[in-house]
């Protein structure tokens, strides 16, 4: 008798276990995966088609998705963008393509950082959906024509240095979203204008997409975290730092009712100029809007620059706003 009520109580565990499996609570699925070692599979992606026919597959089934799009050498930076992803999404898609319309003459396409096998980790450790891992060719074939680009926005800043650039950014993101079809794509505030230039197109284009735009992650010593601070010397490791503490400089001068643009700019450049082996593309106060240079800071301000140290171009900005009087 004892018997027959154990083998009784076994046949409802198992009915049990395989009904919480096989139904809608995510937890319980979660635990059985973990204590049996089981892993989502991370799909990863080479061709258009490809692309399109999974993002089309879970479009039928409701659910949202999130594009991080980037050429890779994932950094914390890379990661904190996909952790937001996860959190807001039912699935999200890493991009990971080195776009070379968005690079210049002379610049760093050759030589742009490349470490596959090490974004392919991070991305499956984080439980990343999708990888989309296309080739030059299957993005630009041979007879590729068409280009997107902005009027106004890429007038300012980087796009004074950089004057291809944005057109390829824009290129490049409007194809990825027409591939990927995404919900929303999260882009980080490091690169502001790049931000502020794909809001303005999404808007202009009728994409409807959400663009969220993450935090700025610092390393611990406050340099914006970016894949070209891999060219780095010792050295000019300790140069880059001029671009923090330029920030920390102007909000303190913003703090302590210094408004005139031409003051600040002037005491900032005199800054970046003590450290070793900088060269000042542009330092700005402009509106966080247009991009268009104040000549006060009276309202909320971006405050950007850019600046080379030996042959490494790196960007930071913060918005600063002035303080108040309370009496008035």
């Amino acid at each position: 008798m004892s018997l027959q009520f154990n083998n009784y109580l076994c046949k409802i565990s198992i009915s049990v276990f395989y009904y919480l499996v096989n139904s809608d609570f995510d937890i319980l699925k979660i635990l059985v995966r973990w204590r049996t070692g089981a892993k989502k599979t991370m799909e990863i992606f080479k061709t258009v088609s490809a692309m399109q026919s999974w993002s089309k597959q879970l479009k039928k089934q409701d659910k949202t998705i999130c594009l991080v799009p980037t050429m890779g050498y994932l950094h914390k930076g890379h990661i904190s963008l996909m952790e937001k992803g996860k959190e807001l999404y039912d699935k999200v898609v890493l991009s990971i393509f080195v776009n070379p319309t968005q690079f210049g003459e002379n610049e760093d396409l050759d030589s742009y950082p490349v470490d596959l096998d090490k974004d392919l980790y991070y991305a499956k450790k984080i439980g990343i959906d999708a990888v989309f891992l296309p080739s030059k060719d299957e993005i630009y074939n041979n007879n590729y024509q068409t280009y997107v680009e902005l009027t106004k926005l890429p007038k300012h800043l980087c796009g004074l240095f950089r004057p291809v650039h944005f057109k390829g950014v824009t290129t490049v993101v409007t194809k990825l979203f027409n591939i990927v079809d995404p919900d929303a794509a999260i882009f980080g505030q490091k690169d502001y204008q790049q931000l502020q230039v794909i809001r303005q197109m999404t808007k202009d284009m009728n994409f409807n997409i959400k663009i969220i735009g993450a935090p700025i992650v610092r390393e611990d010593d406050g340099l914006a975290m970016s894949s070209r601070n891999a060219y780095l010397t010792p050295e000019q490791r300790k140069s880059s730092l001029c671009l923090s503490r330029s920030l920390e400089k102007v909000r303190k001068m913003v703090k302590q009712g210094e408004i005139d643009a031409d003051v600040i700019l002037h005491k900032i450049n005199e800054f970046i100029k003590s450290f070793e082996g900088t060269k000042i593309d542009y330092s700005a106060l402009c509106d966080p809007e247009t991009l268009n240079n104040v000549k006060e800071v009276t309202s909320k301000t971006l405050f950007a620059l850019a600046v080379i140290i030996g042959k490494t171009r790196l960007i930071d900005n913060t918005i600063v706003e002035p303080i108040t009087n309370p009496a008035q």
